[in-house]
């Protein structure tokens, strides 16, 4: 049997280090702790100083920490970094690079990486100069802490994360061909441009040729540096077994080792305050429906809600709208529902009007004007979410069974209105719903369960193609409803949907507590210490490679 190749160190870079952005944010905050009882200070994650003189919330600065290399480190251009402990669980080291010295030099980056690589830089735009530019000097980083260490007589990897550090892996690989590199895509960029412009990614992927629609959705620069990144590293990794078909056929590579997402328990309260909190929030939903319709939702109304980035087809969130229309119809409604979209748009702010009645000790039983959508929007009338709830009539009548609330903010606890972080709001809910169309994995309905709250996904999220992959199935064993979803068949997934919230919303105490025990205990099923031996692998395979450079 092959004996295992194991890392003395691990850079891991990402623009999601220390930067609460979106998915990528979780999954390495979650994966630190079980890579630090691994590999404990020999796992160094690099991540972008965007703070200034401003504190770092997630970051705590240490005067100690690798201040041997710290204080003879020779960066170019007088690039600064700050070194110190990520504040999450594990506490794993972090290098916060400040990269903006190296903006005058970007053009002659890109005509390295263009002779070198072929990569194509010219038709750049938006945040693909902030991306390059970090990402190069995140290897300039690792470069000078490999030399201080004479590196040579240790097993090195660099894991880069998604196209955004792609650069940072060519450097790597160029100047320093010792050191094993990863790279993971946690999504390519050319499929989810190809899903967010409406065409049909999977009925017709085998048609299509990465780089003409890169060309064809001006994604050029992008893809051609995650190809060339992904066809570089020695290992080439992804989240789920949909992704890595699209890698196949779109970045012309195909995976080395799929690398599913798991997480830790560490957000789920304990057993004796669970019910406090979840009472907290339920209150806190209540209040908010209360004040914007003038009716209060009845003490055991079905709360159930969408939420993630604002991607509005590729998320499924067009898909729940119009789910909600049809339970709103259904025969079978019984029990009132309410329906919130936890998604953030382009906010101005909190309404006053929504404020003033949630602080008020009066009850008013008059609606306010828009009672369906909690904060105000720069871009009101052409949001798709208010677009379609105004088409289909979602205004939250007065006496209607069923109504929808859109709270449009980040929920990190100072939004303004519920004021509660999303975990602290998740905990209140009877169930999630989270259709997907374009999902590499797909944290939210994972989070779901592990609050015991039963979700609702499609088989083209990553998820949910793990969930079809266990032996049992369905709400009651998993606590997972998995819908099977294509590119043309809209109607009868908003269908599915619709039966399946109403099938939910029927259940009695006794079978709500079992499907929600089920939904813990497939949780259960997928913390970092099942899912980090894939990990393991990928670094094995990546070491493997490099040392036949040597």
């Amino acid at each position: 049997m092959e004996k295992q190749l194991i890392p003395d160190y691990i850079f891991e870079v990402s623009w999601e280090v220390c930067n609460k952005v979106g998915g990528i944010y979780t999954v390495l905050s979650t994966k630190a702790r079980t890579l630090q009882k691994l590999y404990k200070d020999r796992i160094i994650f690099i991540g972008p100083d965007i703070w200034g003189d401003k504190p770092c919330p997630y970051f705590i600065r240490s005067k100690t920490l690798l201040k041997d290399w710290h204080k003879q480190a020779s960066l170019p251009q007088n690039m600064k970094v700050k070194i110190g402990r990520w504040d999450i669980p594990g506490r794993p080291i972090v290098i916060l690079v400040d990269f903006k010295s190296l903006y005058p030099y970007k053009n002659d980056l890109y005509g390295e990486m263009w002779n070198r690589y072929g990569v194509n830089s010219l038709p750049a735009y938006g945040d693909y100069d902030e991306s390059c530019i970090f990402s190069y000097a995140s290897a300039v980083v690792i470069e000078s802490f490999y030399k201080f260490i004479q590196g040579e007589k240790f097993k090195v990897v660099a894991h880069f994360d998604e196209w955004t550090t792609g650069m940072g892996l060519l450097h790597v690989k160029y100047t320093l061909p010792q050191i094993a590199t990863l790279f993971t895509t946690h999504a390519t960029s050319i499929g989810r441009s190809i899903a967010g412009n409406g065409k049909p990614l999977y009925d017709y992927l085998a048609g299509y040729n990465g780089d003409q629609m890169a060309e064809e959705l001006n994604m050029v620069s992008k893809h051609s540096l995650e190809k060339s990144a992904a066809h570089e590293a020695d290992c080439f990794t992804t989240v789920s077994d949909i992704t890595a078909k699209e890698c196949s056929q779109l970045l012309e590579r195909t995976p080395d080792i799929v690398t599913p997402n798991g997480f830790e328990r560490d957000f789920v309260p304990a057993e004796e305050s669970y019910s406090t909190k979840r009472n907290l929030s339920r209150k806190r939903l209540c209040d908010i429906v209360e004040a914007l319709t003038g009716e209060r939702p009845q003490k055991n109304a079905f709360l159930i809600a969408t939420s993630g980035r604002y991607e509005y087809k590729n998320k499924g969130i067009d898909l729940f709208i119009d789910a909600v229309k049809r339970v709103s119809k259904s025969p079978d409604l019984e029990r009132e529902i309410v329906a919130f979209i936890l998604v953030p748009a382009w906010v101005e702010g909190p309404r006053i009007d929504l404020q003033n009645r949630l602080q008020s000790a009066t009850y008013e039983a008059t609606p306010l004007p828009a009672p369906f959508i909690t904060h105000t929007l720069h871009n009101y009338d052409q949001d798709s979410v208010v677009n379609q709830i105004h088409y289909l009539n979602l205004d939250n009548e007065a006496g209607s069974r069923l109504k929808v609330i859109f709270l449009p903010s980040y929920l990190t606890g100072k939004d303004g209105i519920a004021n509660l972080s999303y975990y602290d709001l998740l905990i209140g809910l009877d169930a999630t719903a989270f259709p997907s169309y374009y999902e590499p994995w797909g944290y939210t309905p994972l989070e779901s369960i592990a609050f015991g709250i039963p979700t609702i996904t499609t088989d083209l999220s990553g998820f949910g193609q793990w969930i079809n992959s266990r032996k049992e199935q369905g709400l009651e064993k998993s606590g997972v409803k998995v819908l099977h979803r294509g590119d043309l068949n809209f109607v009868e997934v908003s269908e599915d949907l619709a039966d399946s919230i109403l099938a939910l919303s029927h259940c009695g105490k006794a079978q709500r507590a079992k499907i929600g025990q089920a939904a813990t205990n497939v949780s259960l099923e997928a913390e970092w210490k099942h899912f980090i031996e894939y990990y393991t692998q990928a670094f094995h395979l990546a070491l493997k490679k490099a040392a036949l450079r040597k």
